[in-house]
């Protein structure tokens, strides 16, 4: 493997401590990714649960409703009566960086009827106690569809990183650290050969100037 890095001590300062910080990102990006699957699993179960009794407060809910426009007529009139949803808010809470929404509805008093007692009966009390289970089951269902998306978003992209870390970044800093390390041992062992070469050649001008004292 070629490798531009110049083989000096300061280079391999700098490697080793690039090494260290990308050895140090990878383990934690591996850990942060790590919880991520955690909370988004705990959230698929949830929302499985969610889904099976989604499904049964729909059916009930328009069985309850098909009651009540038999005994009633059809509740055109009366679907009117019913304001505009606004007791919905949205906030967010934060798993490793990654904002969670938060689906919150305020819950009605029981007796908080939007239409007259006198024009209806309790086939239309129960279709809509039982559309209020629907409208709170569904913001608990999306709340957790959506944040099972931002976590598997979020998921994906720390794990490209996190492979960008260990197979890319990691194997060229420790590539360049040998690399250099081997440079500077045999430059090393290149300057002991050169000085033991030198002190011996000192060491045979001295003997021999002193068995020939007239040189």
């Amino acid at each position: 493997m070629s490798n531009n890095s110049a083989p000096t001590k300061g280079n391999l300062i700098n490697a080793k401590k690039s090494l260290e910080l990308s050895t140090l990102g990878y383990e934690l990006l591996d850990k942060k990714r790590n919880i991520l699957i955690r909370e988004m699993m705990s959230l698929i179960d949830k929302a499985k649960s969610i889904q099976g009794k989604i499904d049964k407060a729909y059916d009930d809910a328009y069985l309850a409703l098909e009651t009540a426009n038999i005994t009633l007529g059809f509740c055109d009139e009366i679907s009117r009566s019913v304001p505009e949803e606004e007791s919905l808010t949205l906030s967010y809470r934060s798993v490793m960086g990654v904002e969670i929404p938060i689906v919150a509805i305020r819950e009605k008093n029981g007796l908080d009827l939007d239409y007259g007692l006198y024009t209806t009966n309790s086939n239309l009390d129960l279709a809509r106690q039982r559309f209020e289970e629907v409208k709170y089951l569904t913001a608990q269902l999306a709340e957790i569809e959506n944040s099972v998306y931002r976590l598997a978003v979020a998921i994906s992209t720390t794990q490209r990183r996190a492979n960008a870390l260990k197979n890319i970044m990691i194997p060229r800093f420790t590539d360049t650290v040998k690399y250099i390390t081997d440079a500077l041992d045999e430059k090393d062992r290149e300057e002991f050969s050169r000085l033991k070469v030198i002190k011996r050649q000192k060491r045979e001008k001295a003997e021999s100037e002193r068995s020939d004292p007239d040189k």
